[in-house]
């Protein structure tokens, strides 16, 4: 299994639920798509088992047994190992004390803003600002329900954080719309 494999970031995900108990790839794919909703849309089949089978072969995690439901068939049930419990500890604190530049498919779209005009950057980020709104709002209500539903801080802390983080985009695209309004931020003239 090549190397990069291990670089995947699924790589996390997997040790993080492998620590919370043992859980054969489907029961993985399916716990990561509950719980990251959009952001593990990208997440097939194909790939988790690559990232198992490297974890694997790098002593991260063991198969424990296997276990079938009704027709199934056999599923290998995986455990992390001491040094997969070691590997995830490390990357985790390097993760949270370094902080990486990450290249969104919005900031991209933003480097190229000017090419929409001022008036067709107006809306659309008016539109995105709506959006996001709408997407806080429902976000705020699940993490307070969950939270009341005596779910601990901590075991939601990366949602709370994603909403930070929504919250800082939106205030930064209220403040692009009233400065392209006021006339603050200028599009250069367009040499035809």
């Amino acid at each position: 299994m090549p190397r990069r494999a291990l670089d995947n970031p699924v790589v996390l995900a997997v040790l993080g639920l492998l620590l919370e108990h043992p859980a054969h790839p489907y029961q993985m794919l399916t716990a990561l798509r509950a719980r990251g909703g959009d952001r593990a849309a990208a997440i097939n089949r194909g790939t988790l088992y690559d990232v198992v089978e490297a974890l694997v072969t790098a002593g991260w995690v063991a198969p424990q047994g296997t276990e079938r439901t009704g027709n199934r068939p056999e599923r290998t049930v995986y455990a992390l190992t001491d040094a997969g419990h070691d590997e995830l500890v490390r990357r985790l604190d390097s993760q949270i004390r370094t902080p990486q530049r990450e290249f969104t498919q919005f900031l991209g779209a933003v480097a190229y803003l000017g090419a929409l005009g001022p008036i067709g950057a107006v809306e659309a980020l008016t539109e995105r600002g709506q959006r996001l709104s709408a997407r806080i709002a429902a976000d705020e209500r699940g993490l307070a329900e969950v939270l009341a539903g005596g779910v601990p801080r901590l075991h939601v802390i990366e949602a709370e954080y994603a909403l930070g983080q929504a919250r800082a985009e939106l205030a930064w695209i209220d403040a692009v719309v009233d400065d392209i309004r006021a006339g603050s931020l200028i599009w250069p003239l367009r040499e035809d």
